[in-house]
């Protein structure tokens, strides 16, 4: 699917999405990453939401995001409660989703000039 594009020039979007990937700015991606405004990670080396510990979020923390969304592919799948636990002690909100209502809420918060990051496991 397609997603119209902002007239944010600069910013990493979301162009669009479907089975097994991502668009952003128009470039196809294939694998899981983390995406920021001014900044992409594109090494992110998470692979499933059972797997997943803080220490896969660590490389987020200097850029503090105010909100994280967490992307779990095509269907919805969440991280251990104490996972979550931890990103509410640091005072950081993270709303998990699958990976279609990821890009379009990331790109609706850019949008909104919020910092938002998205971890997108694909």
């Amino acid at each position: 699917m397609k997603l119209h594009l902002s007239k944010l020039s600069g910013l990493n979007l979301f162009s669009g999405y479907g089975e097994g990937y991502v668009l952003i700015n128009q470039k196809r991606y294939e694998h899981s990453l983390i995406l920021l405004p001014d900044l992409m990670i594109d090494n992110w080396q998470a692979q499933t939401v059972e797997q997943l510990g803080i220490e896969h979020f660590e490389c987020l923390f200097p850029y503090q995001p105010e909100i994280i969304l967490l992307g779990t592919g095509a269907n919805l799948c969440f991280p251990l409660h104490s996972l979550l636990t931890t990103f509410t002690k640091l005072g950081i909100g993270v709303e998990v989703m699958d990976t279609k209502a990821t890009c379009r809420t990331y790109n609706i918060l850019v949008e909104e000039g919020r910092r938002v990051a998205a971890a997108l496991l694909i």
